[in-house]
């Protein structure tokens, strides 16, 4: 079934490209929600097993931060060791025994916006050093890396829990559980919008099985010390699964879906960004990945998963249980 599909998606791009109107962003439209097809086995990285959140820097190279640590470590596509990072404890305000548990990332021209959970621990502990909405330049190059500007924000969830158009999610009630409770409050997705705002996406709580996705209208403002202007919530069919990433891809929005808990399954969907059209699931084989980052390398037309890995058992011991120079997650290369 899965190969009958694939071969309609060909045939459908293959005359578009004869026809001379398609383009990369148009061959994922035409594609979805028929079938993406891996493109290579998995990749390994070095580095911390927990991917949380990923951008492009350029065609060659991205920058990743995990939800365990305060570094943002620079790859090059496709080679397994880290060829930069830059430390953001102090720039964060975040102690020594604290993490802001980096969750999602958007870029907007060269400028690349972060969010953390917002979350309280897995003991229903608040955490304040989960509260951060910051922003980093890329600087190009031969070898490109991110420097951090503007104050990093931490009155996001005060404005959540404010606006009268989130009442009916009860965000107030929900930031005083753990992060994966029932109702509880967990940020994990950030994407662009063609406007210049900001999309966030919750992986908790669900409201009759849907996920939420709220606006930000100013994200320069925010980071320049602003009240955040938020936009009409939406809420998302992702199958009874929160959001994990979300990324602006072309014309579309790609949604990485997974449980509230640890225990659930993972799926990609595809959004137009209309509160109007409900997300087409596309058809992957994700395998025991547990996709935590998704973004596109720019002149490609591919996607990139990067797989949260710290629970993936390896000779007898979990990933995040291992020395710092045996840990790795993996990436998903996806093309259509």
């Amino acid at each position: 079934m899965l190969s009958r599909v694939l071969s309609i998606v060909a045939d459908r791009v293959t005359r578009a490209l004869v026809s001379g109107v398609v383009t990369v962003a148009s061959a994922w439209a035409l594609a979805s929600p028929a079938a993406v097809a891996a493109k290579g086995p998995d990749m390994a990285y070095q580095g911390p097993c927990d991917a949380s959140a990923a951008v492009a820097l350029d065609a060659r190279y991205f920058v990743v931060a995990n939800d365990e640590g305060e570094a943002l470590l620079t790859y090059r596509l496709g080679e397994a060791r880290r060829v930069g990072s830059v430390d953001l404890g102090t720039f964060l305000g975040t102690g020594s025994k604290e993490e802001s548990d980096i969750e999602g990332a958007a870029t907007i021209g060269s400028r690349v916006y972060w969010i953390t959970s917002h979350s309280r621990n897995s003991r229903g502990v608040p955490q304040p050093s989960r509260h951060r909405v910051f922003a980093t330049d890329i600087v190009g190059g031969a070898n490109p890396r991110v420097i951090p500007v503007g104050t990093p924000y931490r009155d996001l969830l005060q404005d959540f829990i404010a606006a009268p158009s989130l009442a009916g999610w009860n965000l107030a009630e929900a930031s005083t559980r753990a992060a994966q409770a029932e109702g509880g409050l967990n940020i994990e997705g950030l994407a662009a919008t063609p406007e210049g705002g900001l999309l966030v996406g919750f992986r908790n709580p669900l409201r009759a099985g849907r996920a939420l996705v709220v606006p930000i209208q100013n994200p320069a403002d925010v980071i320049a010390g602003k009240r955040a202007q938020l936009g009409t919530p939406i809420a998302l069919d992702l199958g009874e699964r929160g959001i994990r990433s979300l990324a602006l891809v072309g014309p579309a929005y790609y949604i990485v879906a997974g449980p509230v808990t640890d225990s659930g399954t993972f799926a990609l969907f595809r959004w137009s960004g209309r509160a109007t059209d409900a997300p087409t699931q596309v058809v992957v084989d994700l395998g025991n990945l547990r996709p935590e980052a998704l973004f596109a390398m720019p002149g490609t037309g591919n996607i990139v998963l990067l797989s949260d890995d710290g629970g993936i058992v390896v000779d007898g011991r979990e990933c995040r249980k291992r020395k710092p120079s045996q840990q790795t997650f993996r990436a998903m290369t996806l093309s259509p």
